[in-house]
């Protein structure tokens, strides 16, 4: 099985660093999947997962605020903000953070402005859409 080197980077730190055989993430346009030998490609990432397949078939998953994903033919790398693996993401955390962006949004203009509330709302959900992925992934 061929593989290419997948780097996951956030603002702090890198997250992930090793060889892969699928990258599937969700850009602008809707979910990529990225294989040994894609053609190169830059796109914007929204918030939302991030899943890589590993030399031995394992998956691991990552939440990933939104960024950039570039593909070279050595190198798959994925920059983002804030990168955080899924089994790391604190449900009782995101779930909070959705309520109080909707709060924001009802509210309109109170608390912070709606441009930024519906921001903090798309990372809450896509942050619990991972959560919920992973739960249906530790039980197949």
């Amino acid at each position: 099985m061929s593989t290419i080197r997948c780097d996951i980077v956030s603002a702090e730190d890198e997250i992930f660093h090793g060889n892969v055989s699928l990258v599937v993430a969700t850009g602008e346009m809707g979910e990529l999947g990225i294989a040994p030998r894609h053609a190169p490609l830059i796109t914007r990432l929204k918030p939302g997962y991030v899943r890589v397949v590993l030399e031995n078939g394992e998956s691991q998953e990552f939440y990933v605020s939104g960024g950039i994903l570039e593909v070279q033919p050595q190198v798959i790398s994925v920059l983002a903000d804030t990168a955080i693996r899924t089994k790391d993401l604190d449900e009782a955390v995101a779930r909070k953070a959705k309520e109080e962006a909707e709060r924001a949004l009802a509210n309109r203009g109170q608390a912070m402005d709606v441009a930024e509330a519906q921001a903090r709302l798309a990372e809450a959900v896509a942050q619990l859409q991972a959560l919920e992925r992973l739960r249906k992934n530790l039980k197949h």
